[in-house]
């Protein structure tokens, strides 16, 4: 099944869903930073959240997710668009913890439960829409249930999941999403939660084959599907981009670097690709600057 996320809605309207499959977006990220399984967990949760959230948005939109709790990960920071285009990295990749006490991967231990979860949204305004909230189980599903529910006032089911393999390499990569909009009744509610219950796990769904129409359709009724795209890894950098960068340097900086190193490796956070110049590059954007 390659990347790719759905939208819909359920029960005329009184639902909005979206499904999301990631599992090759996930292993490209954990084959960048050599992410330890845990670190891979936690980091393909977030992606999975954010190419959702992300379908939330339209146009040039987009969004950067900031996961701080203060636990031995570091940061978790993820973009994403309106268009499917994802990436991210976290702080320290090689984060290795053992399994919690229900011998799964201990991403509550590595994320933290000191801290707050940031949806940035550049919504092409002049300043972009900030919202919070602090994390409440550092297991990030719930995290972002608890965002949806207190920063944008609508409540929401939030499921996300990351199998990984014996050889470390993504199995399974996924999530889905489920807003209540205003009509849905308390029975109807109940029926979701229900349902809700019988569910094991999305990798489950997902390694057992079922399609992203599959898992809406197994916890909502009368599913409409409006619309589908691919989801895949993007980066922005480019060495034009890291170029712009040493200019803004200034000529003072960038002879000091010169005179001392020779060389400027400036490696990008996201993609993990590394921008070599050498001391004749460097001497070529000095002059660009003097131009």
């Amino acid at each position: 099944m390659k990347d790719e996320l759905i939208r819909a809605t359920a029960k005329d309207g009184k639902f909005r869903a979206f499904a999301v499959h990631t599992t090759a977006l996930t292993e490209e990220l954990r084959r960048r930073h050599s992410t330890t399984p845990t670190a891979t967990a936690a980091l393909g949760r977030t992606l999975a959240a954010g190419a959702m959230i992300g379908a939330m948005m339209k146009g040039e939109e987009k969004l950067t997710i900031q996961i701080k709790g203060g636990g031995p990960i570091g940061q978790i920071v993820v973009d994403a668009n309106a268009k499917g285009e994802v990436r991210g990295y976290v702080d320290n990749p090689a984060v290795d913890l053992p399994l919690n006490e229900k011998g799964k991967l201990d991403v509550s231990g590595a994320v933290g439960t000191d801290g707050f979860i940031y949806i940035i949204r550049d919504l092409g305004m002049k300043e972009p829409y900030l919202g919070s909230t602090p994390i409440v189980s550092g297991e990030l599903a719930e995290d972002f249930t608890y965002y949806f529910a207190k920063s944008e006032q609508t409540p929401s089911v939030v499921a996300l999941g990351v199998l990984v393999d014996k050889d470390y390499t993504v199995k399974a990569a996924g999530g889905f999403i489920v807003q209540l909009l205003p009509g849905v009744s308390e029975d109807e509610i109940a029926q979701l939660e229900e349902k809700l219950s019988k569910i094991t796990s999305v990798t489950s769904l997902l390694e057992s084959g079922a399609t992203l129409e599959d898992i809406l359709a197994s916890i909502l009724e009368d599913v409409r599907i409006l619309d589908r795209m691919d989801v895949s890894f993007r980066c922005k950098c480019s060495r034009e981009r890291v170029e712009r960068t040493l200019i803004s340097l200034g000529r003072e900086e960038l002879t000091s670097i010169l005179e001392e190193d020779g060389k400027i490796d400036l490696v990008c956070h996201f993609c993990n690709e590394t921008y070599h110049f050498t001391d004749k590059e460097i001497e070529g954007v000095i002059t660009k600057i003097d131009s």
